[in-house]
């Protein structure tokens, strides 16, 4: 059975012109866009640059806190936690509140409060004890160049990150079902009667933001690390050390909606298309091969796809309808977009004896009156 491979440029699927224009210029002093799924990075500045995270770092101190607890238990507030200052929710040594609560306090409304809760909870009182496990939980998550102090993130001395691991840190955040929910909040009301508001001024704003953390104190600027889902994409971009918060919202809005701009859902693969025409001899008509389904899905405009068709150039008698025969793979660069089957979309029978018979003769006269002519 003889395959033919083809292979088609994109050019007819997608519009190149301004797609190819680069990032926007921004302020901060480091920033990083990604495509998680396919890992595609499509802007970065200084990403690898130690910088401090400021409150992004409750991220992590969440993350070893749900590890280590359940999100019922209800943790009594230290003295130590109450005191810490600066934006809280104003907890008082003695009070009881959940790790829910808590969770909900830290990453709604930045507490440092509920984030030092939270880690004298889990570390049973031993502060230093759970800043080895948010390092520990650094190195299973290949933050290489991440290194904790404080699990309120404060500045302090040796606690710093990346724009890269920042964002890796959010990914992993985002697997955990009880982050996901609480970082797409605006406002929640949690024990006591406090109501919660984020510093997340996107949330809400910029269509398909939902979530994930903001940051800022003197030594880190004005921070975030935020995650955008639109037509079936997602999208990740860290802004770490703007100047001021509105600055901070202009230049992850400017990158958002630039790498947004990078892709368009197209049909990779259309529905009723003929990809080839088999030859199935006796004279007959060629039949065609059309994929089981049609693809849909959101691509790159500044990259070409190809399109390779996998599937014989000669059927053998008979051919029934809808009989499996190839399939058709259309790439992005190396990367696999999506694969369909290819199908024959009619049937056609064997001839019997006598019109095997009739072709042969025809054919063999064709031949000999060719000779005469």
């Amino acid at each position: 059975m003889k395959l033919r491979l083809a292979g088609v440029a994109a050019a007819a699927l997608l519009c190149a012109g301004p797609a190819y224009a680069g990032a926007p210029p921004v302020s901060a002093r480091a920033f990083f866009v990604v495509n998680p799924a396919t890992g595609e990075v499509l802007a970065q500045h200084r990403a690898w640059a130690r910088v401090p995270i400021a409150s992004i770092t409750k991220l992590m101190t969440v993350l070893v806190a749900l590890d280590h607890t359940r999100w019922d238990d209800v943790v009594r507030v230290h003295a130590d936690a109450a005191d810490v200052g600066e934006s809280t929710i104003n907890l008082r040594a003695g009070e009881r509140i959940t790790v829910g609560d808590l969770v909900k306090a830290a990453l709604i409304q930045s507490a440092n409060d509920a984030a030092d809760a939270l880690a004298d909870y889990t570390a049973h009182g031993d502060m230093a004890a759970f800043v080895k496990l948010m390092n520990a939980k650094a190195v299973q998550l290949n933050l290489d160049r991440t290194h904790f102090t404080r699990p309120d993130g404060l500045d302090a001395r040796d606690h710093y990150s990346t724009a890269l691991d920042v964002t890796r840190l959010a990914e992993a955040a985002m697997r955990d079902h009880r982050i996901r929910a609480v970082v797409r909040l605006r406002t929640d009301s949690i024990a006591g009667g406090r109501r919660l508001h984020t510093w997340n001024d996107l949330l809400g704003v910029f269509h398909g933001l939902y979530g994930v953390k903001t940051g800022h104190t003197a030594a880190a600027g004005w921070c975030e690390v935020a995650a955008v889902r639109r037509d079936g994409v997602t999208l990740y971009t860290t802004v770490l050390g703007s100047p001021t918060r509105s600055q901070r919202n202009t230049d992850l809005a400017s990158l958002l909606r630039w790498a947004v701009s990078r892709y368009r859902p197209v049909w990779v693969v259309r529905p009723r298309r003929v990809y080839l025409r088999a030859a199935v001899g006796y004279g007959k008509q060629s039949v065609p091969i059309v994929a089981t389904a049609g693809a849909v899905r959101s691509v790159r405009v500044d990259r070409p796809l190809v399109e390779r068709v996998i599937a014989p150039a000669a059927l053998a008698l008979p051919v029934s309808r809808g009989e499996q025969v190839g399939e058709v793979r259309v790439y992005s660069g190396r990367r696999l977009v999506v694969r369909r089957l290819l199908v024959t979309s009619r049937a056609v029978s064997r001839p019997g004896f006598g019109g095997r018979l009739g072709f042969y003769a025809g054919r063999t006269f064709h031949h000999i009156g060719s000779w005469f002519t």
